[in-house]
């Protein structure tokens, strides 16, 4: 019996892998910091592929203190750092950027010509955010146009997007081998452009940043009794696992 529930907490500065019992009581955890990259002012960054290894070492750890395999885990969730924004190659697994941090102010002319011209209303009205560089959709839109061969990849199908949720549990699930490209509605609601009414991706909003609709991972429940996705077998639990 799977007696155990387990949480990634998918952080700014840090990674950790927490267990829990019935009781809320947490039976182990372990923790690793990563690389913060600061190319000039205003800039922050992540290395995706850093924080993805960060991942595993940490639930591997955990598991190995507790004396736990996947088999006592009921179930693993997610927690993350959000509007984080990774772009990556479904195909090879491999970032074209690092991620871009929340923290990063690159876009503040994205966000001020948003207000400028108007769209900035509807985006209001939508997706119930102010043209900002804190969220995703400037940062995905910079990558975009700044980092080579990215749009073009993006238009073939090949370039997607993520916020650091879907970037980890893509690689969890798979990476190129079937990884499960999906996020959920907390997140989603974080990047400019998800409709609050229709919790759906939201075409006009896409258009506003040139963002293919392509790129987009699949918005689902934050709590569902289907799984998202399933495990590697060569992942940090050791086994395919729902």
């Amino acid at each position: 019996m799977a007696d155990f529930v387990g949480a990634l907490d998918q952080g700014t500065t840090s990674t950790r892998f927490m267990v829990f019992d019935h009781g809320g009581n947490e039976i182990a955890r372990h923790q690793l910091e990563h690389q913060q990259i600061l190319p000039q002012a205003g800039w922050v960054e992540h290395n995706p592929t850093e924080i993805w290894e960060r991942t595993r070492a940490v639930i591997q750890s955990t598991l190995t203190k507790a004396n736990l395999t996947h088999t006592d885990l009921a179930a693993l969730g997610i927690t993350n750092q959000r509007e984080t924004t990774v772009v990556w190659n479904r195909r090879t697994g491999r970032p074209y950027y690092n991620a871009i941090v929340w923290q990063d102010t690159r876009t503040d002319r994205i966000a001020s010509a948003l207000d400028r011209d108007g769209r900035g209303d509807t985006i209001r009205h939508r997706a119930g955010l102010p043209p900002a560089t804190y969220f995703s959709g400037g940062k995905v839109q910079w990558i975009l146009e700044n980092v080579d061969g990215v749009r073009e990849a993006a238009e073939a199908g090949e370039a997607v997007f993520g916020n650091i949720d879907t970037w980890v549990l893509w690689n969890l699930t798979g990476g190129p081998d079937g990884g499960v490209h999906v996020t959920d509605p907390t997140n989603a609601s974080r990047t400019m452009l998800m409709d609050l009414e229709t919790l759906d991706w939201d075409d006009q909003l896409l258009s506003f940043f040139g963002i293919p609709r392509a790129m987009l991972p699949t918005i689902r429940p934050s709590s569902s009794p289907d799984p998202y996705g399933v495990t590697r077998a060569d992942g940090p639990l050791g086994e395919r696992c729902r």
